[in-house]
């Protein structure tokens, strides 16, 4: 069979990917089990974060263990936007100029009862973004200098920093989290939204945007900056000294892995309606590490296809009490005996057994 052109080859497994969702969504529908979209929509927000770290530990070798902290922000910046009442009855001219443009919506304040407004979801989308990239860039000026596991522990100092913060700031809920979260309406109908009747449409959304994800990464490491990343990853001495500027390059990706972060946290939030501390727990960062070790470091269809298993298994409640510790076996397990990935060592393993002769005895 002709080999696909490498210019399309790269495209293959994306469209691999959409076939698979559609497959899984028909499946499911056809067996009356659409209740298992709810947690394969969340593990394709959650993926999100997986797929950033992907193209931060795979193609750059820089190790966070703070990128929880990242889905924090971006899913609490969201919240906070968007269930701020502002008083509707007397409101400045500049709330109601804001409110006719779309900007600020109408709702009610949960604690007294009064008409409030508060941002549209989809102004505090972009802020949510910004956020996440603005704290990403402070903090990678200095983090990046680090390596090996001096940048992990410092990333680790980032997560509980951020999981502290939330727990202790009351327009954040403190311990309780934030509920209450609107919908993230889009168009024709469509919305990020909890709804039953909504499940069908909010699985597509997530997983779309999960290709999209995909889609820029596949152009971005095939790309000339995807190459200096892979010269950094080999040897950062070298690539500085053919001219790469590796602090610069290091930071781009550490924002992009972060917004990429945050946006599975608005994802989240909306479709949930609410979003609590436990988002930034460092267990959680430790968590994502672990499926990206387990899918292979720089394998990005690996790394998706691991997450997406294993985090709709946890929300199916399947590891129960066990939970964290399980994530915490497979990362050993990845480091010890696939460090290649668990489908590559898979894959490897179904070559090597097709590659053995038939029959009872070996060639001499």
């Amino acid at each position: 069979m002709r080999a696909l052109p490498p210019g399309l080859r790269r495209y293959a497994a994306l469209a691999g990917l959409c076939a698979a969702v559609v497959l899984v969504q028909v499946l499911l529908s056809a067996l009356h089990a659409e209740q298992y979209l709810v947690q394969l929509t969340m593990a394709a927000w959650y993926s999100l974060v997986a797929v950033g770290l992907c193209l931060l530990m795979g193609h750059t070798g820089q190790v966070s263990m703070g990128h929880g902290g990242f889905l924090a922000i971006g899913g609490y910046a969201s919240a906070v936007l968007t269930t701020l009442a502002i008083p509707a009855a007397g409101a400045s001219g500049t709330a109601l100029l804001l409110r006719s443009l779309g900007i600020l919506a109408a709702r009610q304040d949960p604690a007294t009862g009064a008409d409030a407004l508060a941002v549209a979801p989809w102004a505090a989308f972009p802020c949510a973004l910004l956020l996440a990239a603005a704290v990403a860039f402070l903090v990678g000026i200095p983090v990046l200098r680090l390596k090996g596991h001096y940048l992990a522990m410092a990333t680790l100092a980032f997560g509980f920093i951020v999981s502290r913060l939330l727990l202790g700031l009351k327009f954040c809920g403190e311990a309780d989290g934030i509920s209450g979260i609107p919908a993230f309406r889009l168009f024709a109908g469509l919305a990020v939204s909890g709804k039953k009747a909504l499940r069908v449409p909010n699985y597509y959304e997530a997983w779309a945007v999960v290709a999209l994800a995909c889609f820029l990464s596949v152009n971005l490491m095939g790309s000339r900056t995807g190459r200096a990343l892979r010269a950094i990853h080999g040897d950062e001495e070298a690539a500085a000294a053919m001219g790469i500027d590796t602090a610069r390059a290091k930071l781009s990706v550490f924002v992009l892995s972060a917004v990429l972060s945050a946006l599975g946290g608005v994802g989240i939030a909306h479709f949930g309606g609410g979003i609590g501390p436990g988002e930034a727990a460092v267990l959680k960062s430790v968590r994502y590490v672990a499926l990206v070790a387990a899918g292979g470091m720089g394998s990005l269809w690996g790394t998706l296809a691991v997450s997406s298993v294993l985090t709709f298994l946890s929300l199916r409640g399947v590891f129960g009490l066990y939970d964290d510790a399980v994530f915490g076996a497979i990362l050993v397990a990845a480091m010890l005996f696939a460090p290649e990935g668990v489908p590559r060592a898979l894959a490897g393993g179904a070559r090597r057994a097709a590659s053995l002769p038939r029959g009872r005895g070996r060639p001499a």
